[in-house]
């Protein structure tokens, strides 16, 4: 249940964050270490074309490991992107012996030409736990037409005989409960024959997809009696509409002190000019740097094509 909520958190910083990032160069690292959250991150970009970033990382305790790469394949559909996740996530729970692996759901990102944008995450998320042969399937729910699924995210934790365990309901921006899967079913069951009772009592005429953002429904998620809160979303800092919707923890990772840049690796993304400009509010300069960088990278990738020599992650 922890690691499935964990899966789920993770997804969460995604919410309203449209704005388009950095794209880190090959061969860009950057590194973490909190002592006052117990763990230490290490992240290189190891591939160019395709953009793919790879990351790892412990806890100081020695309690657990972390790694995984992040492989968005990008899939354009006139008005909208999708980005299906390739990367594979790994989590290591060492005091349990324990190692579960998982892919996060494709992101798709609405209205890229024209219009407000916004993002939507859907499909089957599957946590095995390699141990116990135990999986959690997650759905995360399209849209649909009302965007009465918006956000969605349900699903169960089942044995090695796929015996239901628990089922795991909630929202990937909001909250994941845990209850019963009796329960679970007999609410699902009754709640199908309210809005069926509803649906009949007004007929429906526009089936038309709508490029909109629905909003999502009012009483946001319904607790069923019995369940267990697994996971809560920690709101934004109210400056994060001006800052690209990043949470607090995002928005001092940029941070680059004195003490810091004698132990850094030139190849730190922090060490970025393009960044650096950005982050003193020199826009025009920073937009000149990403450029220049870029350029830089594409006429290294020709040589490095020419010579036949490959690229070494380090």
């Amino acid at each position: 249940q922890c690691v499935a909520a964990f899966a789920v958190s993770a997804v969460a910083s995604q919410w309203e964050r449209t704005g388009k990032p950095f794209n880190p160069l090959l061969g860009e690292t950057y590194e973490l270490i909190r002592d006052d959250l117990g763990f230490r991150l290490l992240s290189e970009q190891v591939s160019h074309h395709p953009p793919i970033s790879a990351f790892y990382a412990e806890g100081l305790n020695n309690d657990f490991v972390f790694h995984g790469s992040i492989y968005p394949k990008l899939k354009f559909w006139g008005k909208s992107v999708e980005a299906e996740p390739k990367g594979t996530m790994t989590l290591e729970l060492l005091e349990h012996n324990e190692a579960y692996t998982w892919t996060n759901p494709t992101c798709c990102v609405h209205n890229i030409i024209v219009g407000k944008l916004w993002i939507e995450q859907y499909g089957n998320v599957e946590i095995t736990n390699h141990k116990t042969g135990e999986k959690c399937v997650l759905s995360f729910k399209p849209c649909g037409l009302f965007g009465k699924e918006l956000h969605k995210v349900e699903g169960y934790i089942q044995d090695k005989s796929k015996k239901k365990l628990c089922a795991l309901y909630g929202k990937w921006t909001e909250c994941l409960y845990s209850v019963d899967p009796a329960t679970f079913e007999a609410y699902k069951k009754n709640d199908k024959k309210n809005t069926e009772e509803k649906k009949s009592s007004k007929q429906v005429g526009n089936t038309e997809e709508s490029d909109e953002m629905p909003l999502p429904d009012s009483e946001s998620v319904y607790v069923i009696p019995g369940s267990v809160l697994l996971w809560k979303i920690t709101p934004r800092p109210p400056n994060s509409a001006q800052m690209y919707n990043f949470t607090s923890f995002a928005m001092a990772l940029n941070e680059l002190d004195k003490e810091m840049e004698s132990v850094i690796p030139k190849t730190d993304c922090r060490l970025r000019p393009d960044i650096r400009a950005m982050e003193n509010g020199e826009i025009d300069l920073a937009s000149e740097e990403k450029k220049r960088l870029e350029e830089k990278q594409r006429t290294a990738r020709k040589n490095r094509s020419k010579s036949e020599e490959d690229w070494k992650t380090r």
